[in-house]
């Protein structure tokens, strides 16, 4: 039990990206690190950051995250990072493999969906997903009420 508190504590959300789960259907998810500038994670330490409408894809072999905005560190000296900059995603050889082959089946893309600190390092959890019709869309929403709707009844019949 104490080892699971550590563990939670160990792992941060810093950004997350809601927008999405509501807009993709996830099908498979990935943790990799990301190479950054030292400005950049100074920036992150202080919540600077914005997933919204971010990606990811695969090119030469290589994962790059495109679209992540990291806001400038607000005690910075001469050094400065490009905002909106492509980064690198650090990931094993076979993952990047699979993701090749994934990727290039028609309608599959690559999305981060959160930013958060394991052990001091800058992880992002990548999504393999596949975009939502509006149909969907309103089907979860739809979902998403009953339950709480459900939620409420049984909460009202207990008192």
């Amino acid at each position: 039990m104490a080892e699971k508190t550590a563990r939670e504590a160990a792992r941060r959300v810093i950004a997350e990206n809601r927008k999405a789960r509501h807009d993709y259907h996830i099908i498979e998810t990935f943790e990799s690190g990301v190479a950054l500038l030292g400005t950049e994670v100074k920036a992150i330490r202080e919540g600077r950051v914005n997933l919204r409408d971010s990606y990811a894809r695969v090119e030469d072999g290589q994962v790059w995250m495109a679209n992540v905005h990291i806001s400038p560190y607000s005690h910075r000296g001469y050094a400065q990072h490009a905002e909106l900059r492509q980064r690198k995603l650090l990931l094993h050889r076979y993952e990047i493999r699979k993701l090749v082959g994934k990727t290039a089946e028609k309608g599959l893309t690559l999305v981060p969906l959160e930013m958060y600190f394991k052990r001091g390092r800058v992880k992002v959890l990548l999504a393999l997903a596949k975009g939502k019709q509006l149909h969907d869309k309103r089907e979860t929403v739809r979902r998403r009420e009953v339950d709480r709707e459900t939620r409420a009844a049984v909460k009202e019949r207990q008192r």
